[in-house]
């Protein structure tokens, strides 16, 4: 990763990047070729590109050498070097999954499905990434997780189309919407570019003598802007060693609980929606990623009065409309409805706590599973001792807010030897499937791994009629 002195969140105190490059450039060259043939023997094998990646890093810091500073080939890959950091990605934590089928079933055995896994990753500082296994599941319930790849890769990013619904909707939940976002919006189509954005903010900046509060206006619409971009990962690469990092303010310190489910209509998956948390290291957002591959992303906000954290989407439309699972209060199940899958308003209870269990709070546990019985939600719950216990309730296909079965007891509970961890007695999931009439559902555990269960739909639906 690229790494400023300076700037690892410990203090705040102004960068040492100048000083650094000067003491590179002050260097004689046997010192900078001993010091790089050190560096590619020690951790040539551990990356997939370090020389392109000392390229790039010294490439970010080509406005420190001015346009007359012509350094050698590998003077530059040192000073890229020295910029450069490894961080490790699962070092602090490893957990909430989430399942999907892959997009590409190509040589999968008779029987068998194979699957995609997001994982949270937390590293240094708390900060958490999204990363992706693989793995297949075969028609008796059997799971294999496929090795971890040696490498992981970052993707790039750029800016993406920003919506004008979206833009408008995010300025009045935060009151910041009038004469001046009307002013910079009127102005731009229903979609616009990031350079159109730009241009109308730079006019309303030269107003600044009658407009003097529009400088946070100024401020508040490209923090906006910002939260939509795409990223895309070279061809070359694997899909479980894509790794989602942090790519915008909003997020710096955290892409929390990804909970992804594929999308259908008239039957066909169309696309892989996954909702997750945004974290700044003071506020959350929640923002909606889409991909049809696992190779190229879109990031987007989603403008959310009706829940706080874990908005699960519906596998499809309900009644022509989006819906989603929420949890508006931080502790009880409600779900929405709305026509903009970017926009969510009004939350409907559902569901309250009411067992011993789950005393704390309610939450879920992903996205529903369609099934002929109803909808099949995986629920979380806390209770003494900040237990998590993971439940099951059956909801009604047409009215997805009537509960037509419901588990008393938990479906899933801390083992004994589940007991420890980073964040102790806690599984949890963030996402299932079934397959073959099993439900596969994969589950940390305590934070610091990741287990997977299985067990037969058919008997798991009809103790949920039952009760």
């Amino acid at each position: 990763m690229f790494f400023v002195p300076g700037q690892e969140g410990f203090d705040l105190e102004e960068p040492r990047t100048s000083a650094v490059v000067a003491r590179i450039l002050a260097l004689d060259d046997s010192e900078v070729g001993q010091s790089l043939d050190d560096l590619t023997a020690r951790f040539g094998r551990r990356h997939r590109d370090l020389i392109g990646t000392f390229r790039q890093h010294a490439d970010e810091l080509a406005d420190r050498l001015g346009a007359e500073c012509k350094l050698s080939e590998e003077r530059l890959l040192l000073l890229g070097a020295t910029f450069t950091s490894e961080y490790a990605l699962e070092g602090a934590a490893l957990c909430n999954p989430s399942m999907v089928a892959h997009p590409d079933q190509t040589g999968v055995s008779e029987g068998s499905l194979r699957f995609v896994m997001s994982v949270r990753a937390i590293g240094e500082g708390h900060r958490s990434s999204i990363e992706f296994r693989t793995g297949t599941v075969d028609d008796r319930g059997e799971v294999d997780i496929d090795l971890a790849p040696r490498f992981s890769t970052r993707g790039v990013t750029r800016p993406a189309p920003l919506d004008a619904v979206v833009f408008r909707s995010e300025l009045r939940r935060l009151r910041s919407d009038g004469e001046s976002a009307d002013y910079v919006l009127d102005a731009l189509g229903d979609t616009f570019t990031l350079a159109e954005l730009e241009e109308r903010l730079t006019r309303l900046q030269a107003q600044l003598a009658t407009r003097r509060q529009d400088l946070s206006i100024i401020s508040l619409m490209r923090r906006i802007a910002e939260r939509t971009y795409d990223i895309s990962f070279p061809a070359g690469t694997s899909l479980a060693e894509r790794v989602l990092l942090p790519a915008m303010a909003a997020e710096r310190n955290g892409m929390e609980d990804a909970r992804f489910v594929p999308f259908e209509r008239e039957g066909q998956t169309v696309s892989y929606f996954a909702t997750y948390t945004a974290y700044d290291g003071v506020e959350i957002a929640q923002q909606l990623l889409e991909t049809k591959d696992f190779r190229d992303f879109r990031a987007s906000p989603i403008v959310n009065r009706a829940s706080n954290k874990g908005l699960a989407l519906f596998p499809r439309q309900v009644g022509g409309r989006f819906a989603a699972l929420s949890r508006s209060d931080h502790e009880t199940n409600t779900v929405v409805f709305s026509d903009n899958i970017h926009i969510w308003e009004d939350a409907l209870p559902y569901q309250v706590p009411t067992q011993t269990w789950e005393v704390l709070q309610l939450g879920n546990c992903g996205s529903p599973i369609e099934t002929e019985a109803g909808w099949l939600v995986l629920t979380h719950g806390v209770g003494p001792m900040r237990t998590y216990r993971i439940g099951a309730i059956l909801l009604d296909l047409e009215d997805p807010t009537r509960i037509i079965g419901q588990l008393r007891q938990p479906l899933l509970s801390p083992e004994p030897d589940e007991q420890d961890g980073y964040v102790p007695n806690v599984v949890y999931s963030c996402g299932s499937l079934v397959h073959m009439g099993i439900l596969v559902l994969p589950y940390g555990i305590g934070d610091s791994a990741i287990g997977v269960a299985t067990m037969s739909l058919p008997a798991l639906l009809s103790d949920l009629v039952a009760s």
